[in-house]
């Protein structure tokens, strides 16, 4: 078990391996849905945008690279639709004799399960692939060697947690919770700044590795202007996540302490913080920025489940490092039961829910 000094540190975040029933692999239809309904915004960004006639001298490879691809299979799912808007680009400016070979890079951290990552590459692809272990946060590719970006549902991953949080004479100490949903101003103030810091890093990084007139996609949970934290989706399911915990600690199946020195490093951010922090940064132009809604329709009782089973997919690594593997089960049983004691609540978040989608210019 963790003492939580640790969690300060920037650290790696993987979600779950292999292909079991707990795996991202089986639980990652939310992040499926949103890849799905970002095919259409990638083509036009890139049958709009990219100017492959501006790439001097013309590349002979041309460079994917998928940041945060974790297990599959949304990265192939993704990395195709920006492969055949690439093709057909090229087709559509007379350009097909110049047709290069492409490369996709896959990016995670050095603990993710790449094993699972290439066993399941598709056999048919056309492109060659390669893994690259490591912090997205920093440089991980050569200078002006990337064409196209794609990363999804990976930047609101904090590289490290802001240590006001679990210092008790902080304002922004977080004590009794693991989020910001329901904690004083403090605590989400400690976290937007360490987004936006982390998210300048980020960008600075490709400002180096892609090339001039490349173009990078950014997918994420959003949240529109005027909704609050708590009507977002995964920080409702996060804030249910430090109930059940808080319920345990009482019950004396782990301590207070443990919940207190523990938070869930992940930040939902708008469509307004965003271009702050582009603008910022100065490396790219905004091409475009749309907020997407979620299935209206989707039941909070039915989703339950799916809810949860993503939750863990996400986080059971750090629950199971920080609390011990022992509590694992109950924890994401208690999960299941309070998500649909609380579907109300998640068919509300369903209705405001939203996904953020970025196109991205390199200046």
């Amino acid at each position: 078990m963790s003492n939580g000094a640790e969690l300060a540190e920037a650290a790696e975040y993987t979600m779950n391996g292999g292909d079991g029933t707990y795996s991202y692999y089986k639980n990652s239809s939310f992040q499926r849905a949103a890849t799905e309904v970002a095919k259409v915004t990638i083509e036009e960004a890139i049958m709009e945008k990219l100017d492959i006639k501006r790439f001097s001298p013309a590349p002979t490879t041309f460079q994917i690279a998928d940041l945060g691809c974790s297990v599959g299979p949304n990265t192939f799912v993704a990395v195709q639709n920006i492969l055949e808007a690439v093709q057909r680009k090229y087709i559509t400016q007379g350009l097909s004799s110049q047709m290069p070979d492409f490369l996709v890079l896959f990016n995670d951290h050095a603990s993710n399960d790449f094993n699972t990552l290439f066993a399941s590459l598709p056999p048919d692809r056309q492109y060659y692939a390669a893994g690259v272990p490591g912090s997205f946060h920093g440089r991980l590719f050569p200078e002006a060697s990337l064409h196209v970006v794609h990363s999804a549902h990976a930047l609101p991953w904090l590289q490290k947690l802001p240590e006001e949080l679990l210092d008790a004479n902080s304002p922004a100490y977080n004590k009794g919770r693991v989020y910001y949903t329901s904690a004083p101003g403090q605590v989400l103030d400690a976290y937007a700044a360490q987004f936006a810091k982390d998210a300048v890093m980020f960008l600075s990084a490709r400002g180096k590795e892609v090339v001039s007139s490349g173009i990078m996609v950014l997918l994420m949970p959003g949240r529109a202007s005027g909704i609050a934290h708590s009507g977002v989706l995964s920080d409702v399911m996060f804030d249910l996540l430090g109930l059940c915990l808080m319920d345990m600690a009482k019950e004396g199946k782990t301590s207070e302490a443990l919940v207190d020195s523990f938070n869930v490093p992940v930040y939902v951010p708008s469509p307004e913080e965003m271009t702050a922090i582009i603008e910022r940064n100065g490396c790219f132009s905004i091409e475009r920025m749309d907020l997407a809604p979620f299935d209206k329709k989707t039941d909070g009782l039915t989703a339950a489940h799916a809810c949860m089973l993503h939750v863990r997919a996400g986080v059971e690594g750090l629950i199971g490092k920080h609390f011990g593997s022992e509590i694992v089960d109950e924890l994401f049983d208690r999960l299941l039961k309070k998500a649909k004691e609380s579907s109300d609540r998640l068919s509300l978040a369903f209705l405001h829910g939203c996904q953020l989608f970025v196109v991205l210019k390199r200046k």
